[in-house]
């Protein structure tokens, strides 16, 4: 069982425009599709797609909230949720011939101290039955910076695998707790670092630094070159073949549940890290969130190629 946690969880609203925008003015959609959102949601429907059991947990309210477990259901995905006084929020991705992918995301509504105590309270339960735990995205305002690092210790008192996605503070913060993966991307790297990351090798030298924390599994995303992997057995790229992208949204998500499935299928890293970056790849040859073609998958990852950049004794 894998469980992924979606504080700041959203209702996603996708709109595909068929001519470009043009600012100031009334644009029709041309076609509308509505998702439960939030990255750790699109990670589930990931983990289901990928065969394996999953559960949503998190943060929802109002008449959103209500919405986006109609959502879920429809989806088939089990959830469990603390429910809040506050309304869930929305986000927008439009999807435009012109400019590609520009999305609007909402801040997310205010949880109290309490709503946080309780959910907390809960979530050793919550996560009982997991083998993996994914923590991803940000949190919604009221909640502490350092509420990642106490969500892992719990995870890790349990005895589970957990992986953070997240970025800032949150991130900082979360890896003082030694999580068991972490996926920033390049922009991640330079908040955390306060850095302007200029070449490949400034990726890896700061993936290290990462994994010299305590990070048993430090990958770094790559975009269209795929993923970095850096772990006790070495360092690793997993680069896809080229592809024709449809939609990039959701792709490090896809990334985040396929690593999820391999680690609760015990995969050598490199078997996960070429089934991951597959899995992302797919992801971003569908309109959807979150989602993808199997066939697609399998047929990709004969294709993605894993290149060893260095073995442990040089690290």
């Amino acid at each position: 069982m894998i469980t992924t946690v979606t504080l700041n969880a959203s209702i996603d609203k996708a709109y595909h425009m068929t001519p470009k925008i043009e600012n100031g003015t009334v644009m029709r959609v041309a076609e509308t599709n509505n998702s439960a959102g939030g990255k750790g949601l699109n990670v589930a429907r990931v983990v289901k797609l990928c065969g394996s059991d999953t559960k949503a947990a998190g943060l929802v309210g109002g008449y959103n909230g209500q919405y986006l477990e109609s959502l879920l259901d429809a989806d088939g995905i089990s959830y469990e949720f603390e429910h809040i006084e506050g309304e869930t929020r929305s986000c927008i991705n439009i999807l435009d011939p012109e400019y590609g992918s520009t999305e609007y995301l909402e801040p997310g509504c205010q949880v109290t101290s309490e709503e946080e105590a309780a959910f907390l309270e809960r979530f050793p339960d919550l996560i009982r039955d997991s083998d993996v735990v994914t923590i991803s995205g940000s949190a919604p305002r009221g909640m502490g910076s350092d509420i990642y690092k106490k969500m892992i210790r719990i995870v890790k008192d349990e005895g589970k695998k957990v992986i953070l996605d997240t970025s800032g503070e949150y991130l900082e913060k979360g890896i003082e707790s030694m999580p068991t993966m972490v996926k920033p991307n390049q922009d991640e790297i330079e908040l955390l670092f306060h850095i302007k990351v200029r070449s490949r090798e400034d990726v890896i030298e700061y993936a290290k630094k990462i994994y010299e924390k305590g990070i048993p599994y430090v990958v770094i995303s790559l975009g269209g070159d795929g993923a970095l992997l850096v772990c006790e057995k070495g360092i690793y790229q997993g680069k896809p073949p080229k592809i024709e992208v449809v939609n990039t949204v959701g792709c490090g998500d896809s990334m985040v549940g396929a690593f999820a499935v391999g680690l609760e299928r015990h995969m050598e890293p490199e078997e996960a890290l070429k089934f991951a970056v597959a899995v992302a790849s797919a992801n971003a040859l569908s309109p959807l969130t979150g989602t993808f073609d199997t066939a697609k998958r399998d047929e990709i990852i004969k294709n993605v190629e894993i290149i060893k950049l260095s073995d442990p004794e040089r690290e």
